[in-house]
């Protein structure tokens, strides 16, 4: 399987995704889903205990366009963007095909309100069936009260949106208790919510998604960005991807 900076990103197209999702969803178990970005290979690069996690991820998506590039580069020419909130949207409109219970799981009350309204009105028939915004605190084992609230909803998917890394951090952690689907989706729910702009398609296609969101908030974003592009941007000239 192709590895970019040492962890694994999935050759694998947006509707193959949402259909493996869906498969997994019917079969139950635990499955672990992420789309993958610059910023999170290199902080995996960074932190043995985070790359740890990823590798034993189910799914992998490649979200940002460089991974997409460098897909390209090692062998799959015809490798497109599986962006993380694109591919939560596939895959609601799919279980609201199908009859398949979902779940939301992060982001502020507002956000988490905005985005279940939203999804419900897009998605004629989704079973929407779980949402909860969690306090803040750093990734851990839920409460067995947590658990038990989740698996007792019936929610075969479920969406947590914490940020990167510490959704990732939480999906490996929380797996074992869960016999369900746990993708971590990023920004989406407060994308869907209408409280963080998405950049325009065009600066997607080209790979400036993160220009955008910087201009929009450079004062939480800029040190991330500043490092992260350029550790990137090294590694690849050095011929380290």
């Amino acid at each position: 399987m192709p590895l970019i900076l040492g962890t694994r990103v999935d050759a694998v197209g947006l509707a193959e995704a949402a259909e493996r999702i869906l498969a997994w969803a019917r079969e139950g178990g635990p499955r672990k889903v992420a789309a993958a970005n610059v910023n999170m290979l290199v902080e995996a690069r960074d932190d043995p205990s985070l790359a740890a996690a990823l590798a034993g991820f189910d799914l992998v998506t490649p979200d940002g366009m460089p991974l997409v590039w460098q897909l390209r580069r090692l062998g799959h020419p015809r490798q497109e963007r599986v962006y993380g909130p694109d591919l939560m949207l596939e895959v609601c409109a799919r279980a609201a095909a199908r009859g398949v219970p979902v779940g939301l799981f992060g982001g502020s009350p507002e956000a988490l309100e905005g985005s279940r309204n939203a999804l419900l009105r897009r998605f004629s028939g989704l079973r929407l069936v779980y949402a909860w915004s969690p306090p803040v605190r750093p990734a851990r084992v839920e409460d067995p009260e947590v658990l038990e609230a989740i698996r007792a909803s019936g929610a075969r998917i479920l969406f947590v949106a914490l940020g990167c890394p510490k959704q990732e951090r939480w999906v490996a952690l929380n797996a074992p208790h869960l016999p369900l689907v746990l993708f971590a989706v990023g920004a989406a729910i407060d994308f869907l919510a209408g409280r963080v702009p998405q950049a325009p398609p065009w600066m997607q296609r080209i790979g400036l998604e993160w220009a955008f969101r910087l201009a929009a908030d450079p004062k939480r974003l800029w040190r991330r960005y500043a490092y992260t592009n350029t550790r990137f941007l090294s590694e690849l000239l050095l011929g380290r991807l």
